[in-house]
């Protein structure tokens, strides 16, 4: 298997080539036969539509090419076999072991890695369910109403993104176990205002740190237990951990058990493992969160199929290059119509940039091509009615995803004007999607919208546990995809390293530096 930069390709030639030439005018192709043609089937009943994007046949030819040639199914395979992936770290790359075994089985010293994630996972869900049932209380006797997750990055984007995704649908399904908050800023603001507004006689802290070191979340650690300690309870019987086996949390007495995870999952993704798991597992109980591994592993399957017209996180992460790469649109914009979502553009922001960002290959050397877009975005209708200006009439164009579904997850609604706010917002999104395509002509260049901005959309009917893990996995895939094509190392995150450092040396008051001095006293520290 070779592993070469993209412009080493000679698909990659062969692209550039064609895109001197052609200019796939797709808001004259827009069509309904288009429309209904443009559809590759997701996991767990959702369906990503390409119609408003532009590419034609002959593209999604060439770029099926460079799949081949980049042998992106193999290399996928080669993750799920435990190979080391992460060049950087020297790692394994097991995220998608935390829903099930796709490959062969992952062996280290004798032991199977699946295993122990299968052991973990059976550890935290049979903890939620003793605490759904009464067995751990706080340390007044009182039950826990509300879990409180104390973590940043990975262990905070992705598990408050997923919960916030689900609250709604447990609510309507009677499945809502537990309260979840987050504490994720060092910001001393963020924990009281938590606390604040919390029973904390009857709150259930996870602590969230692989290497039990974090600074921020240690910080928080001791706010939280200041606060407790305050209050007359015993910390310990109000506390867990997820983290290493290895790190000071593991096997501590301060804490009423503590979980596992290892280095082979990363904290953006590890939504589906105990960083997400436990948390999820308290507040819906476990067999939500392992609906929503299934629907994270069925959307694994599909990816690994070859044709790019029946994968769609294969396709995604192609239309997606060809975006970037060729058509030099250096931007990508998340817009679900979802309440629910509201967060899960900010996840996927760090999922994506960390993941991508990177300036050198999988061998440290610098690549001469545009690799990881900048992502952003906000739920719809609300980004209507801000950033959408810039979307439609600016001198950018910006690729879109939407996200959309045919029901609401309550079903509680109100007909006003003739039809219910479920179906005005899917009259909004199908409107947005053909206004950024087609655009409108005037005479007042004021009023005019020039379309071709291109944009896909995932849709199902409706937001569900599995639904929510088919989404999930399919951009983990995509992500996962763009980086094989463009030849980097996903996995590591050096960029969030330095600032790590100065900021030690900042707090050691030994500087080495006259402007950080100078910054630090500015700022009071």
């Amino acid at each position: 298997m070779q592993y070469q930069n993209l412009n080493k390709a000679a698909s990659f030639i062969k692209i550039a080539g064609y895109a001197e030439k052609q200019e796939f005018n797709f808001k004259d192709k827009l069509d309904a036969d288009r429309v209904k043609k443009c559809i590759v089937p997701m996991a767990a009943g959702l369906n990503y539509s390409w119609a408003a994007k532009s590419v034609d046949d002959q593209c999604l030819k060439l770029l099926q090419e460079l799949a081949d040639e980049q042998e992106l199914i193999n290399k996928y395979k080669s993750l799920l076999n435990g190979d080391m992936i992460n060049t950087g770290e020297k790692r394994k790359v097991l995220h998608h072991l935390s829903r099930g075994e796709l490959g062969q089985p992952v062996m280290e010293d004798g032991k199977n890695i699946g295993d122990f994630y299968k052991k973990e996972l059976e550890r935290f869900c049979n903890f939620a369910n003793e605490v759904h049932n009464g067995k751990y209380k706080g340390s007044t006797g009182k039950t826990f109403t509300t879990v409180i997750q104390i973590g940043i990055g990975g262990s905070d984007l992705g598990p408050r993104a997923m919960y916030m995704a689900l609250e709604n649908w447990a609510l309507a399904e009677g499945k809502k176990k537990l309260n979840a908050k987050f504490i994720s800023n060092v910001d001393p603001d963020d924990a009281s205002q938590v606390i604040a507004e919390s029973k904390l006689d009857e709150s259930l802290f996870i602590l969230v740190s692989k290497s039990g070191t974090t600074q921020e979340t240690l910080a928080n650690e001791l706010f939280v237990k200041d606060k407790l300690v305050k209050a007359g309870l015993d910390t310990s019987k109000h506390m867990v951990a997820v983290t290493s086996e290895t790190s000071p949390l593991a096997r501590n007495s301060a804490y009423l058990d503590s979980f596992y995870i290892d280095d082979y999952i990363g904290g953006r993704f590890s939504s589906t493992s105990a960083v997400g798991g436990c948390v999820l597992s308290l507040a819906f109980g476990a067999d939500v969160f392992k609906e929503f591994l299934k629907g994270a592993s069925e959307a694994d399957k599909l990816a690994l199929e070859n044709d790019v017209l029946k994968n769609a996180a294969l396709l995604d992460a192609l239309i997606g290059v060809w975006e970037r790469n060729f058509l030099d649109f250096p931007y990508t914009a998340v817009l679900p119509y979802s309440q629910a979502l509201s967060r899960f553009p900010a996840h996927l922001q760090q999922m994506d940039m960390e993941s991508n960002g990177k300036r050198v290959n999988r061998n440290g050397e610098p690549v001469d091509y545009s690799t990881g877009p900048v992502i952003f975005g906000e739920p719809g209708t609300n980004g209507q009615h801000s950033f959408f200006q810039l979307l439609h009439q600016s001198t950018e164009i910006i690729p879109l995803q939407f996200i959309g579904f045919i029901e609401s997850q309550k079903n509680d609604d109100v007909t006003v004007d003739g039809s219910i706010s479920q179906t005005k917002l899917n009259a909004n999104l199908a409107a947005q999607i053909v206004a950024f395509a087609k655009g409108q002509d005037s005479d007042d260049k004021n009023k005019e919208f020039p379309g071709c901005r291109p944009s896909s959309l995932i849709y199902g009917k409706k937001l569900t546990p599995s639904a929510l893990g088919s989404l999930l996995a399919h951009f983990e895939n995509k992500v996962m995809f763009q980086g094989f094509i463009w030849n980097l190392n996903s996995f590591d995150q050096e960029g969030v390293q330095l600032g790590k450092v100065l900021t030690k040396k900042v707090l050691s008051g030994n500087f080495g530096d006259d402007a950080l001095e100078a910054y630090s006293k500015i700022l009071g520290v």
